[in-house]
């Protein structure tokens, strides 16, 4: 556990090092931020009939979205550990005593932690500033602060397992393109990134239910928000966990079963 413990704090300060970088994704989703706000204020005018959520708990739920989109992208792509595997480096990865899914699993949320540590808090504070309805606002209650937070971290755990199996079906693709972008398009359309799921038609949101991805952004935002009640948070937690358990037992079998057909060549 110290290895892991030591691996998580070296890629977290590394990954704050990257001040320009992160500058350069606040301003990109500051902007990204300001067009769906005005997009669904188009919408939100032309329509007289009353939906599932507000506008203003809408915009909430963009300004969360820009602020911790490090921590709900599934296009979040590693490079070394891509090259890792398809350059056969691996070998090296191999001779640790540790265990690899582990390993891989605190260098990732490590990452995922310093780049929203560096962007949240400037995109929160900003947004805050703008005149309303545009501002962001506190949440409704402190319960409901304390569940967000709660479903937050949660989701932040359930992405890294979602990634770990794209990282892990490179093995037997030896291309992290294909899985990436496969898992990116369709994780971010059921997530809610693309249309809220408060406002999908209901069919729709009968599927985006049933599977994990939506666990990972709609969720915890919509709780800030104060789009969910306290019932159905306190459900959906234990669902995050469920999620959680089953892929963390899917990820390692998986992992173990590639390693063993793993063949590395040379002298």
């Amino acid at each position: 556990m110290k290895a892991y413990v030591s691996l998580f704090k070296m890629r977290l300060l590394k990954g704050l090092q990257y001040r320009i970088a992160a500058f350069a994704g606040v301003s990109t989703q500051f902007f990204w931020g300001f067009m769906f706000i005005m997009i669904f204020e188009a919408f939100y005018s032309s329509t007289s009939n009353p939906q599932p959520i507000s506008l203003t708990q809408l915009i909430q739920v963009v300004w969360l979205q820009q602020s911790f989109l490090v921590f709900i992208m599934l296009w979040f792509r590693d490079n070394e550990l891509i090259n890792l595997i398809t350059s056969g480096n691996i070998a090296y990865e191999l001779c640790r005593p540790t265990d690899l899914y582990r390993f891989w699993y605190a260098k990732l949320i490590a990452q995922r932690l310093s780049g929203a540590l560096l962007r949240c808090f400037p995109i929160i504070i900003v947004a805050t500033l703008l005149p309303k309805p545009y501002n962001f606002t506190l949440p409704p209650s402190f319960t409901a602060f304390i569940l967000f937070l709660i479903t937050l971290i949660l989701g932040l755990t359930l992405i890294v397992t979602i990634s770990m199996l794209i990282y892990i079906s490179i093995f037997y693709t030896m291309s992290g393109t294909g899985s990436l972008l496969i898992f990116g398009v369709f994780g971010e359309f059921f997530s809610g990134l693309v249309i809220p799921v408060p406002l999908m038609p209901e069919i729709l949101k009968k599927i985006v239910y049933l599977l994990p991805f939506r666990y990972t952004s709609d969720l915890p935002f919509r709780i800030y928000a104060g789009n969910i009640g306290l019932n159905e948070a306190i459900v959906s937690i234990g669902v995050q966990v469920v999620w959680i358990l089953i892929l963390l037992a899917l990820g390692k079998l998986w992992m173990k079963k590639a390693l063993r057909r793993v063949i590395v060549q040379g002298g």
